[in-house]
């Protein structure tokens, strides 16, 4: 099958880089069996690597932002050294409003919204961003907060909203949830811009709502992660939000106030609002969580320790902070963010925070997902390079970090390459954390094709063992993860 291509009389494609080249909209939907492969695909690589990402079905109402689009899943299956490739689109509920109309009929995230409408309102819920795999089926999420929509693993067909619970009807629920592989829970948090302006909760693994309560914040946030150890959930309070009198203009404004902590609200997994504690840091925003876990110190006492990419945070000549610098970089995808920890010590309630790198820039961390919640050694990152035009960010290579030795190895093949979060796939009988693969699309400009990348987990530096040729081109995305075999095998995906 050749490669797809948009037809050159799409005139609201013109004049915005997100709706250009590798980043514009894909509207075939196919299924594509052996495909060709550059170098030797692992026979004992077996499972499912699924990522999400934009593809608006319809002219945009107004502006576009990358953000805007229609959520579209891609899966690549892998099967004793052979690859099957299908993508198609998560029918949401607005989806299905606007292919009835045969129009856009919500506005993105660069428009204003009508008169007295608040975003949570107003904008469609795309579930574009992120995607998990939770009793059987795939969860697909949108990073502003919705209902999150159930997909089959194997067709990649929508088969509802996860809404078995009354009290999830109308929720939030935002996109970085967490699965912990030992309990089979799925662990999520919702906001938005009502009082109490959070939610937590648990779904256990046979779908029933286990654990659910209000978080109480001071006002509105823009949480993005969240973080799990065995027995905490850590949600975030950070000092970005939205401009009040804009936010009732119908408009976003981002604000960060320096002169605010960082709160993490550490909550028992199945607890109750009352045992909820605040614990404070220095000021800064963070979208992605790499890890949590639970340790006890020198001392003999018990601390959370969270490990995350959080924006840098610009300095001026007289070494304050430059927050219109941050903002900038912020409110147009900009990519300047540092490896960072976070202590928080449950007998002391004290806290300490620090830098673990700050010359490489990376993002989207991945983990051995057996480690969710338990002290890791190793993240593989997104290595991030420079933008190639406003708000059109460039994801470079990958890198991998050594949290034992401190050791840092990165891959960058260099210009014409644009990667995608990879997440890391355990050959199989893999009994150490790095024994696996790190899987992902990446866009291979010099030749106009998608591919995705096969590489060792254990020296990413060589570059992938494995090209694996996509048939059609893949548009650039979001998160992404992997499926075990055996994961697939329990819940009977052929």
């Amino acid at each position: 099958m050749g490669l797809e291509t948009i037809p050159p009389n799409q005139d609201w494609l013109v004049e915005n880089a997100s709706m250009q080249g590798p980043f514009a909209p894909l509207h075939n939907e196919i299924v594509a069996q052996d495909l060709e492969v550059i170098g030797d695909l692992p026979e004992d690589l077996n499972g499912l690597y699924v990522r999400n990402g934009p593809s608006p079905a319809h002219a945009p109402h107004g502006k576009y932002h990358w953000f805007d689009g229609d959520g579209m899943l891609h899966a690549v299956r892998f099967q004793g050294g052979r690859a099957t490739y299908r993508n198609r689109m998560v029918e949401t509920d607005g989806l299905k409003a606007e292919r009835e109309a045969g129009r856009a009929l919500w506005p993105g995230l660069k428009d204003r919204m009508p008169d007295g409408a608040l975003p949570d309102d107003a904008l469609k819920n795309t579930a574009n961003t992120d995607v998990k795999f939770h009793n059987g089926k795939l969860y697909s999420m949108w990073y502003r907060g919705g209902a999150v929509y159930t997909v089959d693993p194997g067709s990649l067909q929508t088969l509802g909203k996860l809404e078995q619970d009354p009290r999830l009807v109308g929720l939030q629920i935002s996109a970085h949830s967490r699965i912990d592989e030992a309990t089979g829970e799925f662990i999520f948090f919702a906001y938005g811009n009502r009082h109490p302006y959070m939610h937590y909760g648990v779904i256990g693994p046979d779908g029933a709502l286990k654990t659910f309560m209000p978080v109480e914040l001071p006002g509105p946030r823009l949480p993005h992660d969240c973080a799990i150890t065995p027995n905490f959930t850590i949600l975030h309070d950070f000092p970005l939000v939205n401009n009040r009198e804009a936010l009732q203009r119908g408009r976003y404004s981002l604000e960060f106030h320096q002169d605010w902590p960082t709160r993490f609200a550490v909550i028992p997994r199945h607890g109750t609002p009352d045992q909820i504690r605040w614990f404070e840091f220095n000021p800064r925003y963070m979208l992605h969580v790499s890890n949590a876990w639970e340790e006890v110190n020198a001392q003999g006492e018990r601390e959370l320790v969270m490990l995350g990419t959080p924006y840098a945070m610009p300095r001026g000549y007289d070494g304050g902070l430059d927050v219109q610098r941050l903002l900038f970089t912020i409110g147009t995808q900009g990519t300047d963010y540092e490896l960072y920890q976070w202590r928080m010590n449950l007998d002391t309630g004290m806290t300490r925070e620090g830098i673990v790198d700050d010359i490489l820039n990376t993002e989207f961390p991945m983990i051995n997902t057996r480690f969710q919640g338990l002290k890791n050694r190793y993240t593989y990152n997104v290595l991030m390079g420079r933008p190639r035009t406003l708000e059109q960010p460039h994801f470079a290579g990958l890198a991998k970090y050594d949290l034992q030795t401190g050791a840092a190895v990165a891959y960058h093949p260099g210009e014409g390459y644009w990667f995608s979060e990879a997440p890391f796939a355990p050959r199989d009988g893999a009994t150490e954390e790095d024994d696996g693969y790190v899987v992902g699309f990446v866009w291979n400009g010099l030749a106009n094709r998608s591919e995705v990348w096969v590489t060792d987990a254990r020296d990413i530096s060589k570059g992938p063992i494995a090209r694996v040729i996509v048939p059609q081109r893949v548009p650039h995305g979001f998160h992404s993860c992997w499926v075990r075999e055996d994961q697939l095998t329990a819940a009977q995906v052929a």
